[in-house]
C-alpha cells in the first residue's frame, strides 16, 4: 500500500495534490446551488460540498470557497438570503459541470450551459428544471474557518420537491431510482448503486436489513 505523508503532499505539483486531496476523502454530494441577484440576474454554480446538519429544525450546509475574488453565489445569498440546492443526475453532468467556468456576473449560467431555470410558489431563487430533487432553502449564518479562509454556509430547508415514486413509506427517498450522482475528486461524476439499507444499530441486537425484512413478510 502506498504510504504519502504531509510533508510530501506539501512538495507535490498543484494540480496533482489537488487531485489526490479532493478524490481521497470519498464521494461528495453533487449539487447545483441557483440563486438570483437583486437585480433579477439568475446565477447557477456546482458544488460538491452540500451536507446534512439537522432535521429539526432542517437545516443544510456547504462551504464557499475564499471570498477574496467575486463570488456571484455568495454575492446573491448575502443580498437576498434565498437559494436552492439541485440534484445532479447521469443526463446533466456535462451542463452542471460546465458551470464550474468563471463567468462574468451579468452572464447566466443558465444560458450558457441549457440548464433550464424554474420558479415554483413564488420563491425567489431558481430551481433547475432538470434536476429531480431540489431543496428551496433560506440563508442562516455563516461561519469562517481560519484555517483556509472559506465559509461555512448554514440554512434553512424550507421546500422540497421530488417525484413521489421515489420515497419510500418511511420517508426515506431512493436517489439511486431518481439517478442522483456523486462527485468524486474535482471532476470525476459517479452513478451509486443502492447495496442495503439497515434498521436503527443498538449495542447488543443483531442488526437488520430493510430488504431482509421486507423478503420475509
Amino acid at each position: 500500500m502506498k504510504h504519502v505523508d504531509a510533508q510530501e503532499i506539501e512538495r507535490m505539483e498543484k494540480v496533482f495534490r489537488l487531485n489526490l486531496i479532493n478524490s481521497c476523502t470519498g464521494y461528495k454530494s453533487a449539487n447545483l446551488i441557483a440563486t438570483k441577484s437583486k437585480s433579477g440576474n439568475p446565477n447557477v454554480a456546482v458544488f460538491s460540498s452540500v451536507t446534512h446538519m439537522g432535521s429539526h429544525p432542517a437545516m443544510l450546509g456547504f462551504v464557499m470557497r475564499p471570498t477574496k475574488v467575486p463570488r456571484n453565489t455568495y454575492k446573491n445569498i448575502k443580498e437576498t438570503s434565498y437559494f436552492t440546492v439541485n440534484h445532479i443526475h447521469e443526463k446533466m453532468i456535462a451542463q452542471a459541470h460546465q458551470t464550474a467556468a468563471k463567468y462574468e456576473e451579468n452572464i447566466s449560467e443558465f444560458h450558457q450551459t441549457g440548464l433550464e431555470e424554474e420558479y415554483l410558489d413564488g420563491f425567489h431563487a431558481p430551481f433547475v428544471k432538470q434536476s429531480e430533487i431540489k431543496l428551496g432553502c433560506r440563508f442562516l449564518n455563516e461561519y469562517e474557518i481560519k484555517e483556509n479562509d472559506t465559509l461555512l454556509i448554514v440554512a434553512a430547508i424550507e421546500h422540497i420537491y421530488f417525484d413521489e415514486g421515489i420515497q419510500m413509506p418511511d420517508g426515506w427517498l431512493r436517489l439511486d431510482d431518481a439517478g442522483t450522482v456523486a462527485i468524486d475528486g474535482l471532476d470525476g461524476y459517479s452513478l451509486p448503486t443502492l447495496l442495503d439499507r439497515f434498521h436503527y444499530a443498538r449495542p447488543g441486537k443483531e442488526l437488520k436489513s430493510f430488504f431482509s425484512t421486507e423478503t420475509n413478510q
